[in-house]
């Protein structure tokens, strides 16, 4: 059978086939046409998932808190019967797209299946961007806990970015006609030009 009928019959996409084959967790050989043969496809055992769960908190005063998370996810895999192959905690706003963990465990394709507490604890938003790239490469995403996480939580989040929403207004900067009102939004500069001939008795 070739490895692309096979990845097809296991539900799982061609390149996490082909990477199980590289592992040697496939038994089978390439022709010299490059096509990949598996040798008695049904005799194949499924691969060996591995498990890595994911807790976060939004500051480090939250410490505390990270431990306990990630000792109830160690506790709920026990409880599942998985075997964790990688606990990775981490102290970052749920809205910043810049967590060198999570996109280094996101980018770890060996990572079978990705086990959080709440949804937020991944992202506060575009979850459901993640799950379907992740089931694309043959991977998961498991929730614990599918309500909402705390409101405190939510909102050290939100307050926690690195700058202001907006930054002052230099003096200057707004006149009574046909003047730029500029507001500096980070990362994003947004203009609002006033209309021109406006009344100023109006």
């Amino acid at each position: 059978m070739k490895l692309s009928e096979y990845a097809k019959q296991q539900g799982i996409s061609y390149r996490t086939a082909f990477r199980w084959w590289q592992a040697g967790q496939i038994p089978g050989y390439q022709a010299a046409t490059g096509t990949i043969i598996v040798h008695n496809p049904q005799a194949v055992p499924a691969a060996p998932q591995r498990v890595a769960i994911y807790a976060r908190v939004s500051s480090h005063e939250h410490q505390a808190n990270l431990d306990r998370q990630a000792e109830r996810l160690l506790s709920y895999c026990a409880a599942k019967g998985y075997q964790v192959s990688k606990v990775v905690k981490e102290i970052a706003s749920g809205v910043n797209d810049s967590r060198p963990k999570l996109l280094a465990l996101l980018e770890d394709q060996a990572i079978t299946l990705i086990v959080v507490e709440h949804k937020d604890r991944l992202t506060r938003f575009g979850f459901r961007y993640l799950d379907t790239l992740l089931k694309g490469q043959g991977r998961a995403l498991e929730v614990v806990n599918e309500a909402g996480n705390e409101t405190e939580d939510l909102m050290a989040d939100l307050t926690g970015a690195s700058s202001p929403p907006f930054a002052p207004v230099e003096p200057g900067a707004v006149r009574a006609h046909g003047a730029s009102v500029s507001y500096v939004y980070s990362p994003i500069q947004t203009s609002v030009e006033a209309g021109e001939g406006t009344d100023a008795a109006s």
